[in-house]
């Protein structure tokens, strides 16, 4: 690889899985210092077959201040990427105060932790580029049953609007990326739930499948290169932005 990211600290949340795990990689690939993250332990671990030197692993919650600063305290990272998240079905008539307490702690607070974790060393060592996962769905179109996501979603833009006009002089910039539907273990188990209710798996497929013009999901390996680019200095005039990848769904 070309060493986009030589002599950078990553920190990942969530990275486990899918968009999470394939950026880890990614970024490690392109020469960065990765410390990829998750507070599933056992899924986390599966990282080492990946046998890269420049990547570490380590349990974190960020739901969690204590092991957030643990864990920013050992990455000291110049990226960080929030990719935690969950998905909840359903309208606003099916959401329970739990289920909106849990979305809201989840999608979005976790990323106001881990930002104002980051930020004093960021600012201290001159700079930064902080890299929110939101989504297609939210500020930018709508789908059906997916309000709570949809609401916390479009929040994150917000966020991610307001801690890069802060900082913009300091050094720190701070974009979010807005994928449609993604290749995941979580978006396999979405459908196949879908197929549940619809009694078949193929048509819950073809329903997700339906909603991308071109045809297809992305894969996650496709999002990581936008990761990949915002964390380099190749996007150093870039930040406060929302950088939609859902294979022309909200151009339609």
């Amino acid at each position: 690889m070309s060493e986009r990211l030589k002599g950078k600290n990553v920190l990942v949340t969530a990275a486990a899985q899918g968009i999470g795990l394939a950026s880890a990689i990614a970024m490690a690939r392109e020469g960065a210092k990765v410390y990829a993250t998750d507070i599933n332990p056992e899924k986390i671990n599966l990282i080492r077959d990946q046998i890269l030197e420049n990547l570490e692993i380590f349990e974190l919650d960020v739901t969690n201040n204590d092991s957030i600063h643990h864990g920013v305290a050992r990455a000291k990272p110049d990226v960080l990427f929030n990719c935690a998240g969950f998905v909840h079905h359903g309208t606003i008539l099916d959401a329970t105060d739990e289920e909106w307490d849990f979305a809201m702690d989840l999608n979005l607070r976790s990323m106001v932790r881990t930002t104002k974790a980051v930020l004093p060393g960021m600012l201290e060592r001159g700079g930064g580029s902080i890299i929110n996962m939101s989504s297609a769905l939210g500020s930018i179109i709508g789908a059906p049953n997916r309000c709570v996501y949809g609401t916390t979603k479009a929040a994150v833009v917000g966020l991610t609007k307001s801690v890069a006009v802060d900082f913009i002089t300091q050094g720190i910039r701070c974009n979010c990326i807005c994928p449609g539907t993604v290749d995941s273990p979580s978006w396999r188990d979405r459908v196949d739930a879908l197929g549940e209710q619809l009694g078949s798996r193929e048509e819950a497929l073809a329903q997700f499948v339906a909603r991308q013009p071109m045809g297809r999901v992305a894969k996650a390996e496709e999002i990581a290169a936008l990761v990949v680019y915002l964390a380099s200095d190749e996007s150093a005039f870039t930040t406060g932005h929302t950088h939609i990848i859902d294979g022309g769904w909200s151009g339609q």
